[in-house]
């Protein structure tokens, strides 16, 4: 049973990674290495600032 549930948790952290659900955690480990001194942006404040930046840099990325 543990295997299973250890194999699921991996599915779950890859699917996130994917669809890039997880790219509010890497900022905050990016930052709290980078930027000690200063706090974080919110999660709203973050998801706001990286919908804005693809808005006005469309790269080539899905949908």
């Amino acid at each position: 049973m543990r295997t299973l549930a250890a194999g699921l948790k991996h599915v779950v952290a890859y699917t996130k990674g994917v669809l890039g659900e997880d790219a509010y955690d890497k900022y905050v480990a990016y930052h709290r290495t980078v930027h000690d001194d200063a706090a974080p942006m919110t999660v709203k404040e973050f998801w706001r600032d990286k919908t804005d930046r693809e808005g006005s840099n469309p790269q080539g990325r899905c949908c």
